[in-house]
């Protein structure tokens, strides 16, 4: 098997070959090591890249398995991890100057259960500063598929590592959706799984209430491989959940007939690429040909899910950061500065108000999920946008944030391509603990289709189209506002040339929070995470 072969096989292809020594984990890491070392500079994936420990832990493996302790299908196996999750002995930079040249003492959780099923690490994957502000200072990561468009974030290296099949699996972690708009710019799969599935230990937090460690894969079923030993209870992590670990592999069985799934009629549809839309809706067809049945919902608040999401992650961001925003602000990336600035200027009524949108919006999931399995929708508006431009999606109206909101599965998965060559991808949302459902509906769609055969051209040839930006909310918050703001409250590290930045991130959030004040209703309750239910 030739070097590009052993890089482009899944990990389903790869494993059975290792165990069997019809590939040896060292040709492996060597193969990978050759790519990464073609390719990294130009799409700046990985940040640190271990070669003499992955090329260590290779030789261990093969010894290992020739001698009969082959541990299962992830031993051998090539993995990288995003630049927040610690590696022993390996650098931790978050994407922040504010790092310094710190060495992780010891795995985290996830680290160190991959590496006793026998995952061999290559190195760390390129992230927005802290999984939420910028790449400028190690270099921005950029996509496979076109490489002057963005990979999609906060996961960049890790869906450009993929897609460029610099590594054969991947962690990510998703707030907001910075597993699956990574996963969706660069064509392949990526699970937020149910809060609390998957320990957060030794993992930089973002945001306490709705960080969500999850695998990244090209396939389907590798990401199932990636889930099974990393799920479950953790004395590290008290938000680890001591739900039951079912055998997400065996799930994939294929079948989907008399699976229930759900469309939205409003919101997630409504603005978005006419390829997007096309594409995503070209795949419920073909689900429901594999005998699945097709249900129209309704998710109502979801409208407004968005800022609440933004409030209650930057919230407890800031409360994170707030000694070194004081101390060592001019260190951060302004990016992160602002937006999490912009969250210190909320109110404590826009703040309830967010918490109160949580439990509307996961309350509205919850039970459309008693009439059916799968809740299907797009997971972003449009394909990735250019690398030095903004988004077309505003802030105001993404498609991840109402999911996140209620830490429910879901999975991102390929469904096509938009006219100039792009990936669309479509996100699989289910019950809570029931990521096996949407594991299996993903691989039986991924079964039928072609798209996960598709490689990436790691190029820049041609010229995709390009998408007005949508103008953002209405919003009374100026400059001026934001220095008053800062000086009543006694955040003396904002200056003049930070009020206006900021003022633009939390504008647009306080007027979608404010209007939605006046459609909920007197007497919901701020949100106790519903988890579990019973149907």
């Amino acid at each position: 098997m030739s070097d590009a072969e052993l890089c482009f096989q899944t990990i389903g292809e790869l494993a059975p070959k290792l165990r069997s020594g019809e590939a040896s984990p060292v040709d492996v890491i060597e193969a990978l090591l050759a790519r990464i070392e073609r390719y990294n500079d130009s799409l700046v994936a990985y940040l640190h890249v271990d070669a003499d420990g992955a090329r260590a832990a290779a030789r261990a493996a093969e010894i290992e398995i020739s001698a009969g302790g082959y541990r299962g299908p992830l031993h051998g196996i090539p993995l990288a991890y995003k630049d927040i999750f610690h590696v022993q002995g390996l650098p931790t930079t978050a994407g922040s100057r504010l790092m310094g040249d710190f060495i992780a003492p010891e795995d985290c959780t996830v680290a160190s259960r991959l590496r006793r099923a026998g995952a061999v690490c290559v190195g760390k994957l390129n992230t927005i500063e802290f999984a939420s502000g910028s790449m400028e200072v190690y270099g921005t990561a950029r996509n496979p598929w076109h490489t002057a468009r963005h990979p999609g974030g906060s996961s960049s290296g890790s869906g450009a590592a993929l897609a460029a099949h610099l590594v054969h699996g991947a962690t990510g972690s998703d707030t907001g959706g910075s597993i699956r708009m990574p996963a969706s710019f660069c064509g392949v799969v990526g699970l937020k799984p149910t809060y609390g599935r998957i320990s957060r230990a030794g993992i930089i937090p973002l945001s306490w209430s709705l960080d969500h460690p999850g695998p990244m894969a090209r396939t389907v079923a590798d990401t199932a491989y990636l889930l099974q030993p990393i799920a479950g209870a953790d004395q590290q992590d008290p938000t680890a959940a001591l739900e039951p670990v079912p055998d997400y592999v065996s799930a994939l069985t294929g079948d989907i007939r008399g699976l229930r799934i759900g469309v939205p009629q409003s919101y997630f549809f409504d603005v978005a690429d006419p390829d997007v839309v096309g594409a995503v809706r070209q795949a419920i067809v073909t689900m429901e040909d594999l005998g699945a049945q097709i249900y129209e919902i309704e998710l109502p608040y979801c409208e407004y899910a968005s800022s609440a999401s933004w409030a209650l992650a930057y919230t407890e961001s800031f409360a994170i950061h707030r000694e070194n925003f004081f101390a060592r602000s001019r260190d951060y990336t302004a990016a992160f500065l602002h937006k999490v600035t912009g969250a210190a200027c909320l109110t404590a009524e826009e703040r309830l108000t967010a918490a109160r949108l949580r439990e509307l919006v996961t309350t509205a999931f919850l039970r459309a999920l008693r009439q059916v399995d799968v809740i299907v929708t797009p997971t972003t508006s449009y394909p990735a946008h250019p690398i030095d431009g903004r988004s077309p999606q505003p802030d105001t109206h993404s498609l991840t944030r109402p999911i996140s909101l209620t830490g429910l599965p879901s999975l991102a998965i390929p469904c096509g391509f938009a006219s100039g060559g792009l990936p669309v991808s479509m996100q699989l949302t289910g019950r809570a603990w029931e990521e096996a459902t949407i594991l299996r509906l993903g691989h039986a769609y991924e079964q039928a289709t072609e798209w996960s055969e598709r490689r990436a051209p790691v190029n820049a040839t041609g010229n995709p189209p390009e998408h007005p930006l949508h103008p953002a909310l209405p919003s009374a918050v100026d400059a001026q506002w934001v220095l008053d703001y800062a000086r009543l409250t006694g955040l003396s590290f904002v200056t003049a040339d930070d009020a206006a930045p900021v003022a633009a991130s939390i504008g647009p959030q306080k007027t979608q929070l404010d209007e939605a004040r006046g459609v909920i209703e007197a007497g919901v309750e701020p949100a106790v995470r519903p988890v579990r239910v019973s149907f």
